[in-house]
């Protein structure tokens, strides 16, 4: 019998890369719940089941009790969020309350993506802005609902996520998206002050890799996916070549983390993929 997996943000970037690879196995139903705030239908894989809506209202939306739910349906952007705080607080702290409650009612184990911008500066990042600080916060509240009520749950940490399907334009951009895409339009790469701030860019299969090991047999914390690469963004943005354009310094904007992925190597886990040959194939396609 196989499995069933909800994804909250399933129609997203990392949701929809993760739910075309269980799909691609074959050992899972997939069922995606998301708000289409930055998912879309493009994103959309056949053989998965696409509920609309938000977190919020999982236990009305959701009628049965999906073994696994990969909670990645969270607001996902540091600096946007100082001016999207009610949004933050909306999807990460009333939305995974009620992904919480719902899995403290059915039994389902949870993987909670949280975010690395909690290992930022020396553990300084966890409060550099509200992003980060409902993040840091959640993991807490995954850790006590464990401790309350006997949930089970993994906690995973990407770094820097890049590859198919991220979003290239507008506000909630991802850097390597958006270099690309400037690069393809011949317009300069621009870089918040200093330049210097340090980024581990991992592929978008080396993080499904990781979340699918994790989903089978991890439990816990500190399941980091990322890779031992660390580039600072001026350094990235001199790999893809072309004009510079410095910006000003920005709230919440992180120079290092700590790479934690020791728990998801003792899985079998291994990064497999470099940014730089990446933004090389993108140079050779042009």
């Amino acid at each position: 019998m196989k499995k069933r997996i909800l994804v909250t943000g399933g129609a997203g970037f990392v949701g929809s890369n993760l739910c075309e690879r269980l799909v691609k196995d074959g050992l899972y139903d997939v069922y995606s719940l998301d708000n289409y705030f930055t998912g879309s239908t493009d994103n959309h894989i056949l053989g998965v089941e696409y509920i609309k809506g938000s977190t919020v209202d999982i236990a009305k939306l959701i009628d049965f009790s999906p073994d696994i739910i990969y909670h990645l349906g969270e607001y996902s952007r540091v600096e946007q969020s100082f001016d999207d705080i009610e949004k933050v607080w909306q999807f990460n702290k009333d939305g995974t309350f009620a992904v919480l409650e719902f899995v403290r009612k059915t039994g389902a184990k949870l993987v909670y993506a949280g975010s690395s911008t909690k290992f930022g500066d020396g553990g300084l990042g966890r409060d550099a802005s509200p992003y980060a600080w409902s993040k840091a916060t959640n993991t807490q509240l995954v850790q006590n609902y464990s401790s309350w009520f006997g949930i089970s749950y993994a906690i995973t940490y990407f770094y820097n996520v890049y590859g198919k399907r991220e979003i290239s334009t507008g506000k909630y951009a991802t850097l390597i998206a958006l270099f690309k895409e400037k690069m393809k339009n011949g317009e300069p790469l621009t870089i918040v002050s200093p330049g210097t701030q340090k980024r581990n860019f991992t592929h978008i299969d080396d993080i499904i890799n990781g979340l699918v090991l994790v989903g089978e047999s991890g439990e816990g914390d500190e399941f980091g996916i990322g890779s031992p690469e660390a580039y600072s963004i001026l350094e990235i943005a001199k790999m893809f070549g072309g004009e510079i354009q410095m910006l000003p310094k920005r709230k919440g904007n992180r120079m290092t983390a700590d790479v934690l992925t020791k728990k998801t190597e003792a899985l079998g886990w291994r990064a497999t993929r470099s940014v730089k040959d990446y933004i090389q194939e993108i140079r050779a396609d042009g």
